[in-house]
């Protein structure tokens, strides 16, 4: 690992960010020293703009790809090397306004009825029931659940924040079914 790697690994882990942040940090510089083939702090302000545009027109990334690139620089060159680039402050794209698709109840049936294994089927109609995000549903322990108050403790979400979700009733009777079988003690959905 470069010196400069490094430096910018224990700041990010010093402005407490995620590990998540952390590797896509990270994983961006990597690709911007891997475009022009040298460090990112030996690059000129010219060479940042003209990354930012071939992200933008030739590859055709994402928004939320180009925002993390330029986070990422962003953080490198003001909190690493302590430089700061005003150019920084226009790249970044316009908001997209796409409607999300959003299923049926009957397509999220079907969906669900397709799933073989009970742990995974448990675990998928608790996120669609209880609007979890992917990694809280996985993650969500037993102790979490609040069978009396009906609802979880979701803890160290994102933004490492804490939040209570309501449990629906049809949610609990299917979160006790599963625990006639599963009795696992620590996580509420496990790998078999």
């Amino acid at each position: 690992m470069s010196p400069l790697r490094q430096r910018m690994l224990e700041d990010m882990q010093l402005r407490g960010l995620s590990a998540r942040t952390q590797d896509s940090y990270l994983g961006a510089v990597r690709q911007l020293a891997q475009h022009y083939g040298k460090p990112p702090d030996q690059l000129t302000e010219e060479e940042l703009r003209q990354y930012f545009l071939y992200l933008r027109n030739h590859k055709r990334v994402s928004r939320s790809t180009t925002t993390i690139a330029l986070c990422a620089f962003k953080f490198l060159s003001e909190q690493t090397l302590k430089r700061p680039w005003p150019m920084l402050d226009f790249i970044r794209p316009p908001h997209e306004t796409k409607l999300p698709i959003v299923l049926s109840v009957d397509e999220v049936r079907q969906v669900l009825s397709a799933i073989r294994l009970p742990h995974y089927r448990v675990c998928l109609s608790l996120i669609y029931a209880c609007g979890l995000r992917l990694t809280e549903g996985v993650q969500l322990q037993v102790t979490q659940i609040d069978s009396a108050r009906r609802q979880l403790h979701i803890q160290g979400a994102k933004g490492n924040k804490d939040r209570y979700v309501p449990l629906p009733q049809r949610a609990l009777l299917l979160l006790r079914a599963h625990w006639v079988t599963h009795r696992q003690p620590c996580l509420l959905v496990s790998g078999h």
